[in-house]
């Protein structure tokens, strides 16, 4: 990939403010934040692979979710904490571009990969007993690489595209990692067809999953008013509200900051919101998918038992 004609050889990222005192106490809570996202997902994952009960579709979705969570918030997290306790804020040409490209592709790869999961809340629902059948394992891990490809190869057009701008005179990035907006701020000019191609990957990473997921749930609807009892819709109701709720918080922060016009953008608070995907709703993921889940629960009581009774 040849720059363009910048003089930009590094980036310094401002973060969150430049009180001392607030920066450990950030650095405490990101520190937090990050160690539950790592144990949660984990756990998720161990859980799923271990456990014979959770080898079906759902779980095989919910545990390439995890993975990508982990695999998210460690682009974002350590690079955080080292800003929050070093004088050093900077951050090399190649570094923020490695940065932007992963935040990018594994973005771009969730927003696949939960609609994926809609589709399977879909089956599920409208015809239970052939299930297993409809959402064999050649399927989901189709869709899985689906997600994957699609994600990374829409994250090389959004880099290229963003990384020969010609970013001139001042290297001060106003967020605490390398994205769109703050980047869109340094560039000397941005052109239209930028803006274009921005468009375009808000309508085939973001708006296009965004609906598939609610003709799933057109769909979903239809097959649950068609149970006759109320404790059976309740029931399927149930099996997808733990996914109703990770997409709604995920794509309404990723709708907000990229569905903008560039010259919208307001770095401050942009920059809250960016906190929460990135950071906070890695965290959040598998409290959402195992708290009222009974499954996941005995599942980790049975790995407990197992681990005590070793020791």
């Amino acid at each position: 990939m040849e720059r363009s004609n910048h003089t930009v050889t590094e980036f310094i990222l401002v973060g969150f403010t430049t009180d001392p005192v607030m920066q450990l106490v950030l650095f405490v809570v990101f520190l937090g934040v990050y160690s539950l996202t790592v144990v949660g997902n984990a756990t998720l994952m161990v859980l799923i692979c271990n456990d014979s009960r959770l080898h079906t579709a759902m779980y095989f979705f919910i545990g390439n979710l995890s993975f990508l969570d982990l695999w998210y918030s460690s682009v974002y997290t350590p690079k955080i904490l080292v800003t929050c306790i070093s004088e050093d804020k900077s951050i090399s040409f190649a570094g923020c571009l490695a940065q932007f490209f992963f935040s990018a592709g594994l973005a771009y790869s969730e927003c696949y990969l939960l609609a994926a999961m809609a589709y399977d809340r879909y089956a599920a629902i409208s015809n239970p007993l052939l299930y297993a059948q409809a959402m064999s394992r050649t399927l989901c891990i189709s869709l899985v690489i689906f997600s994957y490809t699609g994600g990374f190869v829409n994250a090389i057009i959004l880099t290229s595209n963003t990384f020969t701008l010609d970013f001139c005179g001042d290297n001060v990035v106003d967020d605490f990692f390398c994205d769109v907006p703050p980047l869109v701020k340094l560039a000397c000019d941005v052109k239209e067809s930028y803006q274009a191609v921005l468009y375009f990957l808000l309508a085939s990473n973001v708006i296009a999953p965004t609906l598939l997921i609610l003709a799933s749930y057109l769909f979903i609807i239809a097959a649950i008013l068609r149970i006759r009892s109320t404790q059976g819709r309740y029931k399927a109701f149930s099996t997808c509200s733990s996914h109703l709720v990770s997409v709604t918080l995920y794509y309404g922060s990723i709708l907000y900051i990229y569905s903008r016009p560039s010259s919208s953008y307001s770095l401050e608070r942009d920059k809250m919101v960016s906190t929460f995907y990135t950071v906070l709703f890695p965290m959040l993921n598998p409290m959402i998918y195992s708290l009222r889940n009974e499954d996941v629960k005995e599942a980790l009581r049975k790995l407990v038992w197992l681990t005590q009774s070793e020791i």
